[in-house]
Order: C-alpha cells, then sequence, then structure tokens
C-alpha cells in the first residue's frame, strides 16, 4: 500500500480517461468569466483530509468551474457551500466555508473523496470511467478505515455497495438507495446515503438544509455511540 500524499500524487498524475483529462484542460484554459484571475486547477483532485477518520464522505465527481478550479473536493462551488456548512455544524470541519486552498479549511475526523477524480462534461462520467477511478476508491477505504461511509447521490451509493459486496461486505441482493438511508455491513462499517447537495436538489427543496444536517447528526450520534461502546 502507497502512503496517503503517495496515493493522492498518484491520482493528480492519473491520465487512464483522456476524455476527461481533455475536458478539465479546456475549461481550465476557456475559464469561467467570474473566474478569468483564477488559474485553475484542470486536473484530477485529490482527496481531502487525512487517515484515518470515522467518516469518509463519497461523492461524484468534481464540478467545472468548483473543485477543478479550485483543486479541493467540493471547494468554489454551491454543493460546496452545503458540505461544509453541514460537516462544521457537526463538528467535522474547522469552518463553514471552503473557498480555495489556502483557506485554512481542515476536516476532523473526516475524509472526502469521490468515484470519479476529474470534472466530466455535464457532470456525467461514463462508467468506464468510473470503473477507471475504482481502484483508487478501494485504496482510500483501506487507507481511511470509516466507521461511517456516506454516500452523496444514488451513483456514489452504488459504488460503494459495489466496494462491499466485492469484499463480502454484504449479500447479493443490493439495498436500495434513499435519503437518510441506514445499512450495517457485514464488517461493521455503517453505509449511509443521502441525496446529493446540487443545484438540482436543493433549489427544488428534494434536499433541504434542515434534511441534509439531520444526516450529519445521526452520524454524529452513530460515531459518539462507537465511541462510549
Amino acid at each position: 500500500m502507497t502512503s496517503w500524499s503517495g496515493l493522492n500524487r498518484q491520482i493528480i498524475q492519473c491520465q487512464k480517461c483522456p476524455r476527461l483529462i481533455k475536458h478539465c484542460r479546456r475549461i481550465a484554459r476557456e475559464k469561467r468569466r467570474a473566474y478569468r484571475e483564477w488559474e485553475y486547477w484542470g486536473r484530477p483532485v485529490p482527496n481531502f483530509g487525512s487517515p484515518p477518520a470515522r467518516l469518509l464522505i463519497v461523492g461524484l465527481a468534481p464540478a467545472a468551474h468548483g473543485a477543478n478550479r479550485t483543486g479541493r473536493m467540493f471547494t468554489g462551488d454551491r454543493s460546496g457551500e452545503w458540505l461544509y456548512r453541514a460537516l462544521h455544524k457537526a463538528g467535522f470541519a474547522s469552518q463553514c466555508e471552503s473557498t480555495d486552498l489556502c483557506d485554512g479549511m481542515k476536516l476532523i475526523d473526516c475524509v472526502v473523496t469521490a468515484i470519479c477524480h476529474c470534472a466530466p462534461p455535464d457532470n456525467k462520467p461514463d462508467v468506464a470511467e468510473v470503473g477507471a477511478c475504482r481502484g483508487w476508491l478501494d485504496e482510500t477505504i483501506d487507507q481511511v478505515k470509516p466507521r461511517v461511509v456516506l454516500a452523496l447521490g444514488q451513483l456514489a451509493w452504488k459504488s460503494t455497495v459495489d466496494v462491499a459486496v466485492e469484499r463480502g461486505w454484504w449479500g447479493a441482493r443490493r439495498p436500495k438507495f434513499g435519503h437518510a438511508v441506514e445499512v450495517q455491513l457485514d464488517n461493521q462499517v455503517v453505509l449511509v446515503g443521502s441525496y446529493h447537495p446540487s443545484q438540482q436538489n436543493t433549489f427544488t427543496r428534494r434536499l433541504t438544509e434542515q434534511m441534509f444536517d439531520r444526516v450529519f447528526r445521526d452520524i454524529r450520534k452513530c460515531l459518539d455511540v462507537d465511541v462510549g461502546n
């Protein structure tokens, strides 16, 4: 197993998906008008946080003008505003805003990753691209050794369940995704589902701040009970 810093270096240097690499670089060149003065990251985005951590958050992929711009998962976009606000409330983040790599944000007993480390066109990686990133997710889980895995959205849920099934942590009948659904895996890890804090979900109020906060309160309670035992 490589070191944590070595794993993140390998992720950053990954060239497995030419379509995604080309897209990330194109976005970094063209930029959005509001970020013309930014030097975009424009390559695969590494994990954020340090192991071991009892909470592992699995997202979908970097946003084109969010993490693909800033170089940090869920940083610089609306989804990140929701995530880090909730993490801060629950005591998993040092502050409620994550704007850039130099903003002082620290995660507490938490790591954030994604099933795809490159920003995909239309925010939709294809099956082969998710599969190419699968090794990074496997090794991230091995190094983080989480007690709770939070899957943000149905695709992150599916990929995490795939890992659980292949490792013998779950049987053949796969658990159905849902908001605030909790599943106890056979290795004693708790898998939790949540709607992704995308604008599509938050603007339509499919996901509200109260719903999102509840997920993190429940995770905190779960981990507090774990410490008590």
